[in-house]
């Protein structure tokens, strides 16, 4: 089984937008059947994804962050999300490099184009942090117990699920049908 783990920023975080990063997802698919793993916003677009392509196998997602372009101002605060606006610049702790990096306001503006929860019939498992502070453990529960096709695994966590490593490795393998 091949392994791709594409920088769906493309080496351009500033000028991240979720179109960006499908077009990623697309390249490295190429239409094939695939499996998708994804986690936060990785997540979000693996869902895309699958909504659009039935030849998706199946999805592990990991804190996907379905409705994130409708908590931004929650997130970040009227104010804050305000002055992004206005300076067209935002800066984010980037989980790829473990530092802080600037993004623009074309990633807010692009997510409106997009669907804030997608619909995919897919078999997928999701895990989630019950004490994830980016993306609350809600809205994972709210899709999985509205989707026969997705299993909720919910562990006592934070949005990064460091400390579940084996744990989710091992529903992963049982999942894909590998271990």
């Amino acid at each position: 089984m091949a392994v791709s783990v594409p920088a769906l920023d493309e080496g351009n975080f500033f000028g991240l937008t979720i179109s960006g990063q499908y077009s990623v997802v697309e390249a490295e698919a190429k239409g094939e059947p695939v499996v998708l793993v994804g986690s936060s916003m990785g997540g979000y677009l693996a869902a895309l994804y699958a909504a659009r392509h039935p030849e998706v196998e199946k999805l592990v997602l990991l804190a996907p962050a379905f409705g994130f372009r409708d908590r931004w101002p929650q997130m970040l605060g009227e104010e804050k999300f305000a002055e992004w606006e206005r300076t067209g610049e935002l800066s984010l702790f980037h989980y790829a490099t473990g530092a802080e990096a600037k993004v623009g306001w074309g990633l807010a503006l692009d997510a409106l184009r997009w669907e804030p929860v997608p619909e995919f019939s897919q078999p997928a498992l999701i895990f989630h942090g019950s004490n994830d502070p980016v993306v609350p453990v809600e809205s994972s529960e709210a899709y999985a117990s509205s989707h026969k096709n997705v299993r909720l695994e919910k562990f006592e966590a934070g949005h990064e699920l460091t400390e579940v490593m084996d744990e989710m490795w091992e529903l992963t393998e049982r999942f894909l049908g590998i271990g």
